[in-house]
């Protein structure tokens, strides 16, 4: 007697699965092209310095306020300055990774975004 292996509709399956992947690759790249486009805006020192960044993590303006700008103190708005890029930063990798899950269920291919 010979066993049977059930016909699932490879090929149809297989077809199916493939536009999936292509639609899904179509609306990570719409997503990535909108993310590029947003505008992210942070600031430190209660407003201090303000930093805004696309989501190309590319720095569009910068903003300080003259009365933290103080010549014995440098380091001061050195920190100030890089706490408000690096905060972000994160809320660009934050506002991403949560845009690319909601279009792969989760799904993580490395490489991907």
């Amino acid at each position: 007697m010979k066993a049977r292996i059930p016909q699932m509709g490879g090929q149809q399956n297989m077809q199916a699965m493939i536009k999936k992947a292509q639609k899904m690759q179509e609306d990570m790249a719409a997503k990535q092209e909108e993310l590029e486009a947003t505008e992210f805006k942070t600031a430190s020192g209660g407003g201090a310095v303000e930093v805004t960044m696309n989501g190309k993590k590319e720095i569009v303006s910068l903003n300080i306020k003259p009365d933290v700008v103080d010549p014995e103190d440098v380091e001061m708005l050195q920190d100030l300055v890089i706490s408000a890029v690096n905060e972000c930063l994160r809320n660009i990798e934050e506002k991403t990774n949560t845009e690319m899950e909601a279009i792969t269920g989760g799904f993580n291919v490395p490489g991907l975004f």
